[in-house]
């Protein structure tokens, strides 16, 4: 597994955790266009965004923001990931 992966499998058990799983996963969807928008913000907000996030988890969410390939396989761990 890639460490993007990894990281991506750390969100979706964060996600689940909280039950915002099933909500991040239609978010995607439903804002499918307005995502590369939201990476141009992440990209700004990089300066303050890495006192919270560690750097490589901005890197992989502006990834994940950019590639419609990347969001859809995102959404599919999303679903097929046990809700607890």
């Amino acid at each position: 597994m890639t460490e993007e992966r990894q990281i991506w499998q750390t969100w979706v058990q964060f996600l689940h955790r909280w039950g915002m799983g099933e909500l991040a996963a239609s978010s995607l969807e439903v804002f499918g266009p307005l995502t590369a928008l939201a990476a141009q913000a992440i990209y700004i907000g990089q300066p303050i965004l890495q006192f919270v996030l560690p750097e490589d988890h901005i890197q992989a969410l502006t990834n994940l923001m950019e590639d419609e390939r990347q969001k859809e396989k995102f959404v599919s761990m999303l679903r097929e990931a046990p809700s607890q």
